[in-house]
């Protein structure tokens, strides 16, 4: 097999965000190319050196699962760094934004005797999901030597993300309809704060995706950890 050919394969087994997965297979590339260089030199035709530089270099079938849980824990990274600096930011934001711009007291008087313990549930699921998100993003960095099985973690996170968010949406729009002359839609400031987290919201959903997605495409041998740095 030429290197064009084996790279090629290994770019369409891999399942990963695209920055990363370009540097891995350019990398595969850059140190099959320099092998294959280094055998040329010692008078070998082109393409046989290539091909044994390819056959040196291991098969697809056994490089690839490195690569892979590499980029599997890329992804789980990226998507616990959001859940820990984004869903912080959107609670921190309501919280400024309720004492900036509250309705008037009679309003407040008026709240439901389950306004304040909704409120209260609220954040503490917020602040929990972005407390797993750090946790996991350690996990996948700087404690990835005791991780075995990147992909379930990396998973676990896309689950959370699918699983939280309606029970967070739902939650708001209770406590934004809840009381009577309420509504926080009825200012500007209030809409932007929902434009922000409408777009924090959409990017966890993405990369949710992007994790079940790239988890699902794993084979169970996928799950042992990278000999790649980060």
């Amino acid at each position: 097999m030429r290197i064009d050919d084996y790279v090629a394969e290994l770019d369409r087994v891999l399942a990963g965000p695209h920055g990363p997965k370009r540097d891995l297979v350019v990398e595969a590339r850059d140190s099959l190319t320099d092998a294959a260089d280094a055998l040329e030199a010692d008078g070998l035709q082109r393409a046989e050196a290539e091909r044994i530089a390819v056959a040196e270099f291991g098969p697809v079938a056994e490089i690839a699962p490195g690569y892979q849980a590499e980029l599997t824990s890329v992804a789980g990274r990226r998507l616990g760094m959001l859940l820990l600096v984004g869903v912080p930011i959107t609670v921190l934001m309501w919280s400024v934004m309720w004492r900036m711009y509250p309705p008037g007291d009679d309003v407040w008087a008026s709240q439901p005797g389950w306004y304040s313990l909704v409120s209260q549930l609220l954040d503490i699921i917020q602040l929990g999901v972005g407390a797993y998100g750090g946790l996991a993003l350690f996990a996948l960095g700087r404690g990835a030597r005791w991780i075995h099985r990147p992909r379930l973690l990396t998973r676990s996170l896309a689950v959370l993300v699918w699983v939280s968010l309606p029970i967070i949406t739902g939650l708001g729009l209770l406590l934004t309809f809840g009381t009577e002359g309420a509504s926080s839609l009825e200012f500007l400031p209030s809409i932007l704060a929902n434009l922000v987290t409408s777009a924090m919201w959409g990017l966890q959903i993405y990369g949710a995706t992007r994790c079940m997605r790239i988890t699902r495409a794993s084979l169970p041998r996928l799950d042992r950890p990278s000999v790649l740095s980060s």
